[in-house]
């Protein structure tokens, strides 16, 4: 089966986008090298393929190299302990990792220098924590393009890395989080107190719990992406800042469905704590609004920090509040 990119609602451009599509881009070959007789996982610099995408990752070690993956479905998982990785589908949408997870963690365990993930599907995984995941982010650097994320306990997880950078483009997270587990609810995306999160141009829908984002990072950029919470089941915000962030919520695209765990706000600041500052955090050029069948009163942005969030304008549809300060 092959998964179609999400068409998106039209948003105007931003400086970011073309920032964040040179990053991504470069760290992906020119052209796929087809995996070669005899493995599904190719290192594109020397040729050789091989059965096992471990054994893949192994021979790269603590270097730099791309792994060319052929289409099918892949039921195997892999870590890298090292090293700059690229993990690249021949054909975006038809390589497809589904159920097996490593260390129990994830379909990717990544704790190298730095990774990037293109055209990749990863579906259905789970495990005895609730923390299932297509990525488990525990160290360096990460680019996502063009990837799905599908019927998991969690889309992609990461452990904190104050000094790296995590760019997801041209992303599907559908059917993802769960709040089943007695050591708190799994989201979308989560993301540790890393230093920098980017996601554009990507799909957020049907969640299963939790959040759609959160993020402890001290910077994010959330731009032109929708949340699509209209099929969701008892899901909480859109977005998360749990520890107050700086950056910018810009020219997203929301809808907050009927069946909600928490329906009181879209995006909340710093309702946990205050580890990074918030001033300056840009709130503007989004479309929000309930979907067609709810009736009710909530709010776009729920603040506990009290700084100087710079919310600019935003169509709001009936029913949402542009501003809430909360204790």
């Amino acid at each position: 089966m092959t998964y179609a990119a999400q068409t998106l609602p039209a948003r105007p451009s931003l400086k970011l986008i073309g920032l964040i599509a040179a990053i991504a881009v470069g760290a992906i070959p020119a052209a796929a090298v087809f995996a070669q007789e005899g493995g599904a996982f190719t290192v594109v610099e020397t040729g050789r393929s091989y059965s096992k995408l471990q054994d893949a990752v192994n021979v790269i070690g603590n270097g730099t190299g791309t792994i060319s993956i052929a289409e099918g479905t892949h039921r195997q998982c892999a870590v890298q302990t090292g090293g700059s990785v690229s993990f690249l589908a021949e054909k975006p949408g038809t390589a497809i990792f589904d159920s097996v997870t490593c260390e129990g963690k994830a379909a990717l365990v990544l704790r190298g220098r730095e990774a990037s993930v293109s055209g990749l599907v990863f579906r259905r995984m789970a495990v005895r924590d609730f923390n299932g995941a297509g990525i488990r982010l525990e160290q360096g650097n990460l680019t996502v393009a063009q990837s799905w994320f599908l019927d998991s306990q969690q889309g992609i997880l990461s452990a904190n890395d104050s000094g790296g950078i995590i760019v997801i483009d041209k992303s599907t997270f559908s059917g993802l989080g769960t709040c089943e587990g007695g050591g708190g609810c799994a989201h979308s995306v989560y993301i540790g107190d890393y230093g920098h999160l980017r996601i554009t141009r990507s799909r957020f829908e049907k969640g299963r719990g939790g959040h759609y984002v959160k993020s402890r990072a001290a910077r994010v950029d959330i731009a032109s992406s929708s949340f699509d919470d209209s099929a969701g089941i008892a899901t909480n915000y859109m977005i998360d800042l749990p520890a107050g962030s700086t950056g910018q919520i810009t020219n997203n695209w929301f809808v907050q469905g009927e069946n909600k765990e928490n329906w009181s706000a879209f995006i909340a600041v710093g309702a946990e704590s205050k580890i990074h500052p918030s001033d300056g955090l840009q709130i503007a050029g989004n479309d929000a609004r309930l979907a067609p069948s709810v009736s009710r009163n909530t709010t776009f942005v729920a603040d506990w920090t009290g700084e100087e969030l710079a919310i600019g304008s935003n169509n709001l549809g009936q029913g949402l509040e542009r501003y809430d300060r909360r204790w």
